[in-house]
């Protein structure tokens, strides 16, 4: 029986939650200039347009130290909760996990925001470590693109 496992991370950021979920939703295609520690590149292979449900990207990204490829859909968006989930399709990631979806979240908090990202996998097999470098990922990519919008 497959089994999803569920890991959590979360921020407090500067930027506003509005102008931080537009950034992931409709700016994608800014990510390497915005987050280049971690995000080398990406391109739009599949879709009407950067920002519809359903267009699928190619990210080029490091993680652990080691740059890797992965395709991901933008699965759902909901404007109200301010929350995107994607899920990837392809790549290395894919190698060790059977499934995987990240979910974004931003809320208001204070003068700044709450980002809390949500990773739903399911492990090839039991040997697969937990994803703790991706988790990190998602945090360093969340800093970098909140101090670029914090500086701009």
């Amino acid at each position: 029986m497959a089994q999803i496992k569920r890991m959590e991370c979360q921020l407090e950021i500067k930027s506003s939650a509005d102008k931080f979920f537009d950034a992931y939703k409709t700016k994608a295609q800014l990510m390497p200039k915005m987050a280049n520690q971690v995000v080398r590149d990406v391109k739009l292979v599949e879709g009407s347009g950067w920002n519809s449900e359903g267009s699928v990207r190619q990210w080029y990204i490091v993680a652990g130290g080691k740059l890797e490829t992965c395709k991901e859909m933008m699965e759902k968006v909901d404007d109200k909760n301010r929350t995107i989930v994607y899920k990837l399709v392809e790549g290395e990631i894919m190698k060790a996990f059977k499934s995987w979806k990240s979910i974004l979240n931003v809320m208001p908090m204070g003068e700044g925001s709450l980002v809390k990202w949500t990773m739903e996998f399911e492990k090839q097999n039991d040997d697969v470590p937990d994803p703790v470098k991706y988790g990190e990922f998602l945090t360093v990519w969340s800093k970098n693109v909140d101090t670029y919008l914090f500086n701009v």
